[in-house]
């Protein structure tokens, strides 16, 4: 598309506009090429593109999904375009710079705030209000979403699941060398040292030292000094001594009860290891629970909440609500609203989260049987429930989020399992940066 710059005669009212005047102008004529713009409704029909947030890892139930959504409305035709789940950031960010972006895509707590403060999504609110959702949306994870987005009371996605940090133990190992579940942190580390055999490749526990790496650490760290917020007032705790001394034993099983080569494990190495070799032990999520039914069999595995601290209360960090959000610049809204509303109704949510071992946004796909079957799932929705568990909220609402607790630490984190740098150098400099952003954030919230 052109632009039209003014002429001689038409110059001065240029810039009598104010500059924001101008710039939202031209953000106006540029609506054409997807780059800018509020887009359209559309008529309801036409064809969708779809970004799979965790591609390859779901993609077989999502084509389930819009299989059945395709043939309930024929006249809508989804793009389905798988991007993996460590990828996905990067991607939006070069889509919502250049253009490109999709009708509607899988959106993590994480980044959602970064997402939201580049003006990318849509408000969904109102738009839940009037549909079959209203109402069937579990609070808690509606909660969530909303704190995440960072403005105010306004949800920029549409829940689909919750996770939980699981703590995957090998029962047919820990039977055979006596050993009690490992339910406090005490018999975790005393199980992570009984069944390492380092000799025959038998390891107590894997690590995750390559991607994703943070929130792992964080979650083992506060489950063990049990602090119970990630702020005293504008400032982390995440660098309190108790954090650091939790921190330093946590790391400490690094090479000693762990392969070696853990230091590059991503989620996928590490859920492939525990289901092909002798480990007693991983640490995950919710995500993972269907992959360990299928390598091992229910008997030979079970899935707990994080341990427990001494004096028996348990302290977890959140786990990122994924969601479902609605792109600005989209062409078509009506029908992407459409997919939306299928995606997150009972029985497509009830599919996904069956499949994923994860806890259903909707109420009455919580209710469903599988979710009684699924031990790990139904011990994970009860202690985000039932009062057992203190949840340690990670500030998703703090736009750089995701940078800082990815690429700005997790090669640290490397470097903090190597030896080459202290824990408490680790959490200093995690500290300093957090406590940046949080200052950034207020200054932000005082100006609007």
């Amino acid at each position: 598309m052109t632009h039209h710059h003014p002429h001689s005669g038409t110059r001065r009212t240029a810039v009598a506009l104010s500059l924001t005047a101008v710039l939202a102008l031209t953000a106006t004529a540029c609506g054409d090429d997807g780059t800018g713009g509020s887009g359209a409704e559309g008529s309801g029909t036409g064809t969708i593109t779809f970004w799979d947030n965790n591609g390859g890892v779901r993609t077989a139930v999502w084509q389930e999904i819009i299989k059945d959504f395709e043939a309930k409305h024929p006249d809508i035709k989804v793009k389905y375009v798988p991007v993996p789940s460590e990828d996905v950031q990067s991607k939006y960010d070069t889509a919502i710079a250049g253009g490109g972006l999709p009708d509607v895509g899988g959106v993590g707590a994480a980044y959602l705030a970064n997402m939201v403060a580049q003006d990318a999504l849509d408000p969904v609110g109102d738009r839940i209000k009037d549909s079959g959702l209203d109402g069937k949306l579990v609070e808690t994870m509606v909660d969530s979403v909303t704190s995440a987005g960072g403005r105010a009371d306004e949800m920029y996605a549409v829940p689909t699941s919750a996770s939980n940090g699981t703590l995957y133990y090998r029962t047919d190992l820990f039977k055979a060398a006596g050993l009690e579940p490992p339910t406090t942190w005490d018999r975790f580390y005393a199980a992570a040292q009984k069944l390492t055999d380092a000799e025959n490749n038998e390891f107590g526990y894997t690590i995750r030292g390559g991607a994703g790496s943070i929130a792992q650490a964080l979650d083992a760290m506060y489950g063990q000094s049990g602090i119970t917020s990630f702020w005293e007032g504008d400032k982390t705790t995440v660098n309190d001594p108790k954090n650091v001394a939790a921190l330093e034993k946590y790391v400490g099983l690094y090479k000693k009860t762990t392969p070696a080569a853990d230091v590059n494990n991503d989620f996928k190495k590490m859920v492939a290891q525990f289901d092909t070799g002798t480990i007693g032990m991983l640490s995950h999520n919710l995500g993972s629970y269907t992959d360990h039914v299928k390598a091992l069999g229910k008997d030979k595995f079970a899935g707990i909440p994080n341990p427990v601290g001494p004096d028996g209360k348990r302290v977890q960090v959140s786990n990122p609500v994924d969601g479902l959000g609605l792109f600005k610049t989209g062409k078509n809204k009506a029908a992407a609203w459409k997919f939306i509303e299928f995606a997150v109704s009972h029985e497509s949510n009830s599919k996904w989260n069956a499949s994923a071992g994860a806890i259903p946004a909707n109420k009455e796909a919580q209710a469903d049987p599988w979710l009684r079957d699924a031990e790990a799932t139904k011990l994970g929705a009860q202690a985000l429930t039932d009062g057992s568990t203190t949840i340690v909220e990670l500030p998703y609402f703090l736009p750089d989020w995701n940078k800082i607790s990815k690429a700005d630490n997790e090669p640290n984190f490397q470097k903090v399992l190597l030896g080459r740098l202290t824990a408490k150098q680790f959490l200093d400099t995690l500290a300093e940066q957090l406590n940046t952003a949080r200052a950034e954030w207020n200054e932000q919230q005082n100006k609007s």
